[in-house]
């Protein structure tokens, strides 16, 4: 099948309010294309005093979001982090840049978030940090495990990249650990295309950052002037965005709250109308937590086997439903083994690498779309 034969895709980038005009206003009126413009510091301060961090610096992804926290953790060769498999290699690769080593520990078969009952038999005394991924926006016990990371005196770096918005017990994530990395990409809910963001919590970390992030120079100490010219200080690279990028967030920023409400439609209708096939275990749904909030980002079920899974896939293809699988397990894979180690048994992770598909949801798709989606998985399970 075509993508032409595909009348429900995946996912789908949209506009929702300002984005061309304040896109023509950074070209125009600002005259302000490149890094750090007046786009790019009203998106950092939206975000610090909606999610209650102390500093946020726009990246151009959030894989530099996640390489500069792996500077700033001081990450050496052969310092261990503890993250999940089931997460994009990007959360791993950040850290074997700077010589570190994965250390993977098994999700929660609920969750599908690291297990934190399985990470502090993790720890040893080459560790450095953990790396919680909330999966699908789905928050992690973030009480247990920075409970963990002080008592063995271990940073705590929050793969937030696709949990913007999303609460645990009141507090937003990427505002709990000692920092975050968010992702602006547009498969997530608020978008620019490519991009991220790096939320910093810890005081001591700012003035570091904000050296990394500028190539290494103290370039906004000298705009800010606390130096009379700014030079080359530290190592860095060039992680700012556009500030044509940062035009086009903010217009989705002013939005977040209707965007939200409207993938939590989607994921409610989904739920509900699978509900029955999950009461008779042909398929699991996503966990509803009751300590916390979701931002609707991902909604998925699990199948009973790969082979089902490809079937249903291929089902929902010719009915012109595209749905996708997730990640294949870092700790399988090539470099994962070449960089990496698993830490005990990984089989919740390999039965979510095996049966997950997720299905279409985005912020233009219509209730009428998604009962289509459900009708056809619920005819497929039928026959």
């Amino acid at each position: 099948m075509t993508s032409k034969n595909i009348t429900i895709p995946f996912n789908k980038p949209f506009i929702v309010g300002k984005e061309l005009f304040y896109i023509a206003q950074a070209v125009i009126e600002n005259c302000h294309t490149a890094g750090d413009g007046p786009f790019t510091k009203k998106c950092q301060v939206w975000l610090e005093e909606h999610l209650g961090c102390r500093k946020v610096l726009l990246t151009h992804s959030c894989t530099a979001a996640l390489e500069m926290a792996a500077i700033l953790a001081d990450i050496q060769p052969g310092d261990e982090i503890i993250m999940p498999s089931f997460t994009f290699v990007s959360t791993a690769n950040a850290f074997v840049l700077r010589g570190g080593i994965p250390v993977f520990v098994d999700i929660r078969p609920d969750t599908l978030n690291i297990d934190e009952n399985l990470i502090e038999a993790a720890v040893t005394p080459r560790t450095r940090a953990i790396v919680p991924v909330h999966y699908a926006g789905v928050p992690c016990q973030m009480d247990a495990i920075m409970d963990i990371a002080q008592r063995k005196e271990l940073l705590v770096i929050e793969d937030a990249a696709q949990a913007l918005l999303s609460q645990y017990h009141g507090r937003y994530m990427g505002a709990i650990g000692q920092m975050a990395c968010l992702s602006f990409h547009e498969t997530k809910n608020i978008i620019s295309g490519e991009g991220g963001a790096l939320l910093i919590n810890d005081p001591k970390l700012i003035e570091r950052a904000e050296i990394i992030r500028e190539k290494g120079t103290n370039r906004s100490q000298f705009f800010r002037g606390q130096v009379d010219k700014y030079t080359w200080v530290d190592m860095g690279s060039s992680y700012l965005p556009s500030d044509i990028l940062s035009a086009f967030l903010f217009a989705q920023m002013e939005n977040a709250e209707q965007i939200v409400a409207r993938r939590n439609r989607i994921f409610d209708l989904y739920r509900e109308g699978l509900r029955p096939l999950a009461e008779k275990g042909l398929i699991q749904l996503p966990c509803v937590l009751e300590d916390g909030q979701c931002n609707g980002h991902i909604f998925y079920l699990l199948t009973g086997s790969v082979e089902e899974r490809t079937k249903l896939t291929a089902h929902l293809q010719n009915q012109g439903i595209m749905a996708v699988f997730h990640y294949v397990p870092l700790h399988s894979s090539p470099a994962g083994i070449k960089y990496g180690r698993a830490s005990g048994s990984m089989d919740v992770t390999e039965r979510a690498g095996d049966c997950l598909l997720r299905l279409p949801l985005f912020y233009e798709m219509t209730d009428q779309e998604v009962c289509f989606v459900i009708t056809s998985i619920c005819k497929f399970y039928r026959s």
